[in-house]
């Protein structure tokens, strides 16, 4: 099983970040597939037998990717189908559901939140995206080992346990575990 479908059923979130990269890898290689796959995919697959597999996968990506236009930014239609549902879910908590827990870390995040929507310039984002974003910077910057500071940490951290709670009921939404009338 691919890497992507893994963590689509298991975590959105970590499903979203694993695709944030993806598509900037393949912006890496300027969405050459032969490329790509010579220099990126096969020294690192687990088990060859599964290079015709990631092939197509990766060739479907730079597909999608080259007829919507995201040479340089943005995200693949499956991606943005999945941060609206997350929105709409993130709305739905705090407005129809009433959510005490959820409001709460949302206020506990809120001024981390603006900060790093400030600094970024997401001022037009939802919030939602600016979350994922944030998290993709933290990864970003722990992958090229950089220091985070105790403050960026603690800011961070705030934002990761808002998303952490979004994605644990997007599962539990998805699953039919709880309903409108159940909350």
């Amino acid at each position: 099983m691919l890497i992507a479908a893994q963590k689509l059923k298991e975590n959105i979130a970590e499903y979203l970040l694993y695709m944030f990269q993806i598509e900037e890898i393949i912006r890496m290689f300027q969405l050459d597939l032969d490329k790509l796959m010579t220099t990126f995919i096969q020294p690192s697959i687990p088990n060859p037998s599964y290079l015709n597999e990631y092939r197509e996968w990766y060739a479907d990506m730079i597909r999608q990717m080259k007829v919507s236009g995201l040479e340089k930014e943005g995200h693949v239609e499956a991606v943005r189908e999945v941060i609206l549902e997350l929105i709409y879910l993130h709305n739905t908590l705090l407005t129809i559901v009433n959510d005490e827990k959820y409001k709460t870390l949302c206020d506990n995040s809120a001024t981390s939140l603006n900060e790093f929507r400030e600094k970024s310039k997401m001022q037009t984002r939802h919030d939602v995206e600016v979350l994922l974003h944030a998290m993709n910077m933290k990864l970003q910057l722990k992958m090229r080992k950089q220091e985070i500071s105790a403050e960026t940490e603690e800011a961070l951290d705030s934002l990761r346990i808002q998303l952490a709670y979004l994605a644990r009921e997007y599962n539990r939404m998805k699953s039919g575990e709880w309903s409108f009338g159940k909350n």
